[in-house]
């Protein structure tokens, strides 16, 4: 059985309940267009032709649900719209702009983050719609060509090897082995790290393996080079059993423990991925281990695997090179000109080589000669010797 941390699939289905007379508080066109749609994304069907196959997740079903329903009130607001698929492509686009240059703001007063996600989400709606319509013979504009679905790089916060190091000394106990887990592993957190049990670790906690069920990408089994000694202890101290879980943490806890304690070490100053110390979460030790691990790995499928990451640029987007050094030494200086000379070196040194060899082989032959010479005068000599003998 998968763990899920976040209760996504309770929490949806406790919503669908509660909800299939009407969504309240948005108008009844919308709150049908909302349940028809979310009803086929759990089920897979009408997905748009550039999008992934297949029944969506819990997980998105929230998050489309939840920015669905915060367009339905917002245009109701903005443009007096009591149907989403009424908008005009310039109120549209217009909206985006404006959520991406703060203008239209959160409850809180502050702007919005990952604007290109909202517009991921309307987009894919607005496809459905495109669809389904077009079953019906009707032709629905496309609106949504303009708006910028780039993914916004977040801020996070990263800590030297150093620091990390700190982190662990001054933490309790338990929490400095998942610190030191999450920094070696790199695993995903929470969703990865609470399905972990005691009998997935192997090789006398030296490997862990990351189930296929409980892996958002793939499953892979890896190398812990820095906690084993920690885990073994950790394990021993708790009596855990093969079946039990490694930590049973809640996510909120841990991340106000890490917060205090980043804080109380570093201040709550800006760190160089832009998060402020203030700001770490557990999560944020996936970034940090992939700063460490990137140039110690030789091989970028290999780092890859560990990570769970199936494209390359994963590898940027976690680390953003940070804690990169110039490696290149002066014997690896070797510019054109430098080869050329030493190519022309070669070359002239295979060809002395060759020159001297067949030199050699001219000798060789010429002593040949001689000894036959020799061989032929010794015989001569003998031959006269014995005639004068006789």
């Amino acid at each position: 059985m998968k763990i899920d941390p976040y209760k996504h699939k309770e929490r949806f289905l406790a919503w669908k309940e509660k909800v299939k007379e009407g969504i309240p508080n948005i108008t009844k066109e919308n709150s049908d267009l909302i349940l028809q749609y979310l009803n086929d994304m759990e089920r897979g069907v009408n997905i748009s032709s550039c999008n992934i196959k297949g029944s969506r997740s819990y997980i998105r079903l929230n998050t489309l649900r939840e920015k669905l329903l915060f367009f339905s009130m917002k245009f109701k607001e903005l443009f007096q719209i009591d149907k989403l698929v009424d908008v005009k492509e310039e109120q549209l686009v217009g909206f985006f702009s404006d959520m991406k240059n703060g203008i239209i703001k959160r409850k809180d007063g502050k702007s919005y983050l990952s604007v290109d996600s909202y517009s991921r989400v309307f987009k894919a709606f607005w496809h459905w719609y495109q669809k389904i319509n077009k079953k019906k013979g009707i032709e629905i504009l496309e609106i949504t060509s303009d708006l910028d679905t780039k993914q916004e790089k977040p801020k996070w916060v990263y800590l030297t090897e150093e620091q990390v190091k700190q982190l662990c000394e001054n933490a309790k106990f338990e929490y400095r082995v998942l610190f030191m887990f999450l920094f070696d592993s790199g695993i995903r957190s929470p969703t990865e790290l609470v399905n972990v049990k005691v009998s997935d670790l192997y090789n006398n906690c030296k490997e862990l393996n990351i189930r296929e069920e409980t892996s958002k990408t793939f499953g892979r089994r890896m190398k812990l080079m820095i906690c084993p000694e920690l885990l073994r202890e950790y394990i021993k101290f708790n009596n855990l059993g093969k079946e039990d879980y490694l930590f049973k943490i809640k996510a909120d806890t841990c991340s106000k423990y890490l917060k205090k304690l980043a804080v109380r070490l570093f201040g709550s100053g800006e760190t160089e991925a832009g998060g402020k110390y203030s700001e770490i979460s557990l999560y944020d030790f996936r970034h940090i281990s992939c700063c460490y691990w990137l140039p110690r790995y030789k091989s970028e499928s290999a780092l890859k695997y560990r990570f769970g990451w199936k494209s390359s640029d994963k590898i940027h987007y976690y680390s953003e090179l940070l804690g990169m050094k110039d490696t290149i030494q002066e014997e690896d200086l070797l510019i054109d000109v430098t080869k050329t000379e030493i190519e022309q070196r070669l070359m002239k040194s295979e060809n002395d080589k060759t020159i001297l060899q067949d030199k050699m082989a001219q000798m060789e032959g010429q002593m040949k000669q001689i000894l036959e010479l020799m061989k032929l005068s010794n015989s001569r000599v003998e031959a006269i010797k014995c005639y004068n003998e006789n």
